[in-house]
């Protein structure tokens, strides 16, 4: 793997400034990572490198020394900026009332080749990329990085939209850092939505390249290219995924949200106000990318699952990437974040049915025995392993993580216990469909592949096998049975109550259950000062426990 390497054409901005500044300058040790050469009228020149400032020189700027300079540079456009010909190099001017050119700040435009290893895999998938950064981070270097790769590399007919100039360069031939791709210019910034949908009507693009999506319209008109199945490369205003979701203007680049008004019931099961914020749809961009450095990026693969734990107050565990030294890229672990609050996860808590013979229950307030932890999982719990069609299973494993359920995501069907896909996952997999009925392995269809349906299916998956476990259980008297029974019930009962429902502060759903263990249960739920309740119908009965 190749490491990066870096042009600049910095001979061509120096020759435009004045002759002080260029010789300050002059040294190699003052040009290695110059970021931008500050002139202001009446103020000591100033070179800019990440971290710090330099001056350059002791004469502070004269008015001629400005005038020769714009002079050289020419006419500036309606957005301030001016650029060299061929060049990734920016200028943009600072103007008093009269129009008069007071101030200009020379950035320096670098085409940097090697740093889009760190999200190679990313363009593969053919799915829309966000870049999103502090200013100077480097998401322009990136984004033209990325274009090339595209344009040269993948084949794609990729087209670029220039507002100023500054991802292919100024003048009518662009930059070579961009590869084959090709560049469409912007006349005013305000036109930039136009232009979108112009290269796509017109020029039939695969992948549309933007810097700076910043407007209603722009976020309008890159959704709706976005519907037309062409991929979108973009950048954004914003530090992180949480900066858009709290912009009004960009919010919709994630999916849009909206106020969703919740009935009693269910928002007394998410223990939430009836009022709560939702994502309204599908993102634009299916992946972002968090720039924290030029060579530590944050990788969202799921902006949608993001997007909704965000908005559930949850923090979300991106992907850390770091490009080293040799080209080659290190997963970083992130520092582990402190444990989110349990009364925010919606579903109900599916509790393991222990063996009556080994535990019975215990009275409330009751001391719990040495060397038994409410952490530790019982050496003999079958774990239920399953296989995710049609959607990611990081999705699988938050729900996994949020439950602490014995459920293992695994790769292939032959270990699988079960099939989990969404509606659309096995129509793109008929051969996968095929083997899963010639090997006789259960298939479950889900509408959407949103936490709460994943958790949802799980928990009817994990009742199921816990209801098939008892009635593969050794056959006993009819007074053993209906003992074993209640003592299991009731150790079930203490169990989501002593674990669940008191420390966390969730309520719980027990299994189905006769008229007579129910109200055993009831009785046990009111000996620790709680509320609980019937639910479910004929055979279905079943005991919900509410928290204090």
């Amino acid at each position: 793997m190749s490491t990066e390497r870096i042009t600049d054409d910095l001979q061509r901005l120096l020759a435009l400034l004045p002759a002080a500044v260029r010789e300050a300058l002059d040294p190699a040790e003052r040009r290695d990572q110059l970021l931008e050469v500050v002139l202001d009228l009446g103020r000591i020149p100033e070179a800019r490198y990440p971290g710090r400032s330099v001056e350059l020189g002791r004469r502070c700027l004269e008015r001629d020394d400005l005038l020769e300079m714009v002079r050289r540079i020419g006419e500036f456009g309606a957005d301030n900026r001016a650029g060299i010909e061929r060049t990734l190099h920016r200028i943009s001017a600072i103007r008093n009332r009269r129009g008069d050119v007071v101030g200009l700040t020379c950035r320096v435009g670098r085409a940097v080749f090697g740093t889009v290893a760190i999200v190679r895999d990313l363009l593969d998938s053919g799915e829309s990329l966000l870049l999103m950064g502090r200013p100077g981070v480097g998401k322009t270097t990136a984004l033209r990085e990325i274009a090339r790769v595209l344009a040269d590399d993948l084949h794609k007919r990729v087209v670029v939209i220039d507002t100023s100039n500054e991802i292919a360069g100024d003048g009518d031939i662009p930059h070579p850092a961009i590869g084959r791709a090709r560049r469409m210019q912007v006349a005013r910034p305000e036109l930039q939505h136009q232009v979108m949908i112009e290269a796509v009507e017109n020029h039939m693009p695969e992948v549309i390249v933007i810097d700076e999506i910043g407007t209603e319209l722009e976020a309008q008109a890159a959704r709706t290219i976005a519907e037309r199945g062409v991929m979108l490369v973009a950048t954004a205003h914003g530090n992180a995924l949480a900066n858009l979701i709290k912009n009004p203007t960009l919010c919709d680049l994630v999916g849009g949200i909206e106020s969703v008004t919740l009935g009693d019931e269910e928002a007394r099961r998410r223990r939430t106000q009836k009022t709560v914020l939702e994502r309204a749809a599908d993102p634009t961009f299916p992946l972002a990318v968090e720039m924290h450095s030029r060579h530590r990026w944050a990788v969202h693969d799921d902006v949608g699952r993001t997007v909704d734990l965000l908005l559930r107050g949850q923090s979300p565990r991106p992907q850390e990437r770091e490009l080293m030294a040799d080209g080659g890229v290190r997963l970083v672990d992130p520092e582990p974040s402190m444990p989110q609050p349990p009364q925010r996860r919606p579903a109900l808590a599916v509790v393991p049915v222990p063996d009556p013979e080994r535990s019975g229950p215990r009275r409330p307030g009751s001391a719990q025995p040495s060397g038994e932890s409410p952490a530790v999982k019982d050496p003999g719990e079958v774990v239920l392993q399953v296989l995710c069609c049609g959607f990611s299973r990081q999705r699988l494993e938050e729900a996994v993580r949020c439950h602490d359920w014995p459920v293992r995501a695994v790769d292939d069907l032959a270990s699988a216990d079960v099939l989990l896909s969404v509606r659309q996952g096995l129509g793109r997999q008929p051969e996968l469909r095929r083997q899963a009925r010639e090997a006789g392995v259960p298939i479950l269809v889900i509408k959407s592949d949103s936490l709460a349906q994943v958790e949802r299916s799980l928990e009817r998956l994990l009742n199921r096998q816990l209801q098939t476990q008892r009635e593969q259980e050794p056959e006993r008297s009819p007074g053993q049975a209906d003992r074993a029974d209640a003592l299991a019930a009731l150790e079930e009962c203490r169990l989501a109550v002593e674990k669940i429902v008191m420390p966390e502060g969730r309520p719980v759903e027990l299994l189905p259950r006769n008229e007579t263990v129910l109200q055993m249960q009831a009785d046990l739920v009111a000996r620790y000062s709680l509320q609980s309740d019937v639910y479910g119908s004929s055979d279905q009965r079943r005991l919900r426990v509410f928290p204090p």
